[in-house]
């Protein structure tokens, strides 16, 4: 698990691109990525990017929202 301190298993995978401004959450992968995060349900439902990037959650059906 990526959240220093969180002691709930992972559930999600988040990744970024930075040129793209683009974040994007995932089913958990299971092989590991240094470029990719593990969260837990909590932490991945309360994810908030920085103004301006997208945020997909390729979780749901509602895939994509924009950042405030």
């Amino acid at each position: 698990m990526s959240r220093t301190g969180c002691a709930e298993p992972a559930t999600a995978t988040f990744s970024y691109e930075y040129r793209r401004s683009l974040v994007w959450l995932d089913h958990l992968h299971l092989e590991r990525d240094p470029h990719s995060y593990d969260l837990c349900e909590r932490h991945a439902n309360r994810l908030a990017v920085p103004s301006g990037w997208v945020l997909e959650d390729l979780r749901s059906p509602s895939a994509s929202r924009l950042a405030s």
